[in-house]
C-alpha cells in the first residue's frame, strides 16, 4: 500500500578507486588522484559511480524509520556481496517495513479502521565485468497481507575515453498483485479482491568527468504502468445536498511517465565536496514536478565524513483530482489522493560517516557507520483535513489545508571482507 514512503532507506556503496587512480597515472598529474578519489567516492556513496570495477566484498545492516502524518515505518535490512574470480559480484538483499495505521487519505475514506502490517522484501542479483563493460542483473520479490511484487531488472555500463566517460542503460519488468483487506479493530476479516498491475521501466544515463575537479551525470527515465493503479482502500468525497457522500477511486488502466536528472558532484579547494540535483517529472495524469537539492560534504580529521542536505520539491495535481467533486459521478476518473495533488515538501537533512580503525575489528579489512536524519515538511495546496470535527467546525470544502512534518532516521554499519 504505501510503497512511496516506504522507500525512505538505502544502503550507500563504496567501490574501489583503481580505476580512477588509472585515470590520474594517465594524466601524468598526481593531485588528479586524490581529487577523484574523493569524488568517486562520494559519488558512488550518493549513489553514482564512474569507472568499471566490481563493487567490494561487503556486509551492510540497516535499521530505518519513518514517522509522519499518523504513519510510522521502520525495520532492518541486510545486504551481503561477495565477488568471484574478479569478475562476478554476487549480492543478496534481506529487507522489512512494519507498519502502524495508515495515511490520512485512507483512515478519512472511511474503509479501514486502521491496521498494522509487515512488508518483507528479498532482492538478488549479480554483476559481471568484462572489460570495460559491466552487466547487472537482479531479480525482488516483495510480499505483505495485501500486496505482493516481483520485479527482474538488468543493467549494461560501458566506459569510455580512458574511463573518464560512463554510458548506461537499464530496464526492469515488475508484476504486481493488489489486494484489499477488510480491518476491524485492526485486524483483517476479510481478503477478497485481487487486481493486477504491471510496470516497466527504461533509463539511460551518460557520467562525465569535466576536470580534476568535476563530475557531472545526466539521466533519462520513462515508465509504463499498466492494470489496476490505485489504492483500493481510498475513496473520493462528493457534496450530496447537506451531506457528504462517499465512491471509490476510478483511475485510467495505464499510465505513462518521464523523468530527467542532472547532478553535479564538486570537489572544493578545501577538501570537501558539493552536490547538486536538478530533476524534471511528467506524466500522462498532468501530474508534474520539480525538485532541487543540495548537498554538502565535509570530511573531518581521520575516518569522519559530515553531510548537509537541503532538498525542495513541489508538484501538480493530476488532470482527475479533486479534493471535493460536486456530485458522484462529476467525471470518468475520480481521484482523492494526496500524492496526486498540488503540494510541495522542503527537507533538510544531516549525516555523519566514521570508518573505524582496522585494529578495532581487525576480522575485517574495514568498518564504517553512518547515522542520517531527515527532517521533512509536507504542505498540500487542495487536499484538505476533514478528520476530527473540521467539516462541522468550517463547513465542507472549507476545512484547513492538510500540512505535516516526518522525520527520517536511516543507521547502518558496513564491514568489507
Amino acid at each position: 500500500m504505501q510503497r512511496a514512503v516506504r522507500e525512505v532507506a538505502v544502503a550507500a556503496t563504496k567501490s574501489r578507486l583503481s580505476k580512477p587512480e588509472k585515470q590520474a597515472h594517465a594524466a601524468r598529474d598526481s593531485r588528479l588522484t586524490r581529487y577523484l578519489a574523493l569524488l568517486a567516492g562520494l559519488m558512488v556513496a550518493c549513489g553514482q559511480s564512474i569507472a568499471a570495477v566490481l563493487p567490494e566484498d561487503r556486509a551492510d545492516i540497516l535499521y530505518h524509520r519513518y514517522e509522519g502524518g499518523g504513519v510510522t515505518i521502520d525495520g532492518p535490512s541486510v545486504l551481503v556481496r561477495k565477488q568471484f574470480g574478479g569478475k562476478v559480484s554476487l549480492w543478496a538483499n534481506y529487507y522489512v517495513d512494519m507498519v502502524s495505521s495508515a495515511s490520512i487519505d485512507v483512515v478519512t475514506s472511511a474503509s479501514s479502521d486502521g491496521y498494522t502490517e509487515e512488508r518483507t522484501e528479498t532482492s538478488t542479483g549479480f554483476d559481471y565485468l568484462y572489460d570495460r563493460t559491466t552487466m547487472s542483473f537482479s531479480y525482488t520479490s516483495s510480499e505483505e497481507s495485501d500486496y505482493s511484487a516481483a520485479t527482474f531488472g538488468f543493467a549494461l555500463s560501458q566506459d569510455f575515453f580512458g574511463d573518464m566517460t560512463t554510458l548506461s542503460m537499464n530496464y526492469s519488468q515488475g508484476n504486481d498483485e493488489v489486494r484489499e483487506n477488510i480491518y476491524q479493530n485492526g485486524s483483517v476479516i476479510s481478503s477478497d479482491f485481487r487486481g493486477d498491475a504491471s510496470r516497466q521501466r527504461f533509463g539511460v544515463g551518460l557520467t562525465q568527468v569535466l576536470s580534476k575537479n568535476w563530475i557531472m551525470s545526466f539521466n533519462l527515465e520513462s515508465v509504463v504502468d499498466e492494470g489496476f493503479l490505485r489504492n483500493p482502500y481510498r475513496t473520493v468525497r462528493f457534496a450530496n445536498g447537506d451531506d457528504i457522500g462517499r465512491a471509490p477511486e476510478r483511475y485510467p488502466s495505464t499510465r505513462n511517465s518521464d523523468a530527467a536528472a542532472l547532478r553535479s558532484m564538486y570537489y572544493l579547494p578545501y577538501r570537501a565536496a558539493l552536490r547538486t540535483e536538478l530533476r524534471a517529472f511528467a506524466d500522462s495524469w498532468g501530474v508534474s514536478s520539480r525538485n532541487i537539492e543540495f548537498r554538502y560534504l565535509q570530511p573531518y580529521k581521520e575516518g569522519m565524513t559530515f553531510e548537509l542536505k537541503l532538498r525542495y520539491y513541489n508538484q501538480s495535481q493530476a488532470n482527475f483530482y479533486s479534493d471535493l467533486f460536486p456530485f458522484e459521478d462529476a467525471q470518468t476518473f475520480l481521484a482523492r489522493d494526496k500524492e496526486l495533488s498540488d503540494f510541495n515538501s522542503l527537507n533538510l537533512g544531516f549525516g555523519a560517516s566514521y570508518q573505524f580503525p582496522q585494529h578495532w575489528l581487525p576480522i575485517f579489512e574495514k568498518t564504517s557507520a553512518h547515522l542520517f536524519y531527515d527532517r521533512i515538511r509536507f504542505e498540500y495546496g487542495n487536499f484538505r483535513d476533514i478528520s476530527g470535527t473540521n467539516t462541522a467546525t468550517f463547513g465542507l470544502g472549507n476545512e484547513p489545508l492538510y500540512r505535516f512534518d516526518a522525520n527520517v532516521i536511516r543507521l547502518f554499519i558496513s564491514a568489507w571482507f
